[in-house]
């Protein structure tokens, strides 16, 4: 990832709807959801939600997958982990043991 990708997802994380639902989408990978579901769920019209969906497929944040006449979002895990990768690269100035509590706080399983 290079600076001009972090910050179009920066830019496309930077609103509350989106943030949301790109937290939303991450709780239901790997299977997504439907767009109808993600703004059923986030409370926000579908009309409203498209438009926050395109921001974040066009970020490459998420991935649209159509089924018959719906369409099934879901994040790009992918994604993440290189904007990860980016933003701590040289955090510890090559002592690894100084990102074990990020580490930590990220193991879930």
């Amino acid at each position: 990832m290079d600076i001009d990708s972090a910050l179009l997802v920066f830019g496309a994380l930077a609103q509350s709807t989106r943030l949301d639902v790109f937290r939303l989408l991450i709780r239901h990978a790997p299977d997504g959801l439907p767009a109808g579901e993600v703004a059923r769920l986030s409370a926000v019209p579908q009309n409203t939600m498209s438009t926050h969906l395109a921001i974040l497929t066009r970020a490459g944040l998420i991935k649209a997958q159509r089924e018959g006449r719906s369409i099934r979002y879901h994040a790009d895990l992918d994604r993440v982990q290189a904007l990860a990768v980016y933003l701590l690269k040289d955090c510890c100035g090559g002592d690894a043991a100084l990102c074990d509590p990020i580490i930590a706080e990220l193991s879930c399983c």
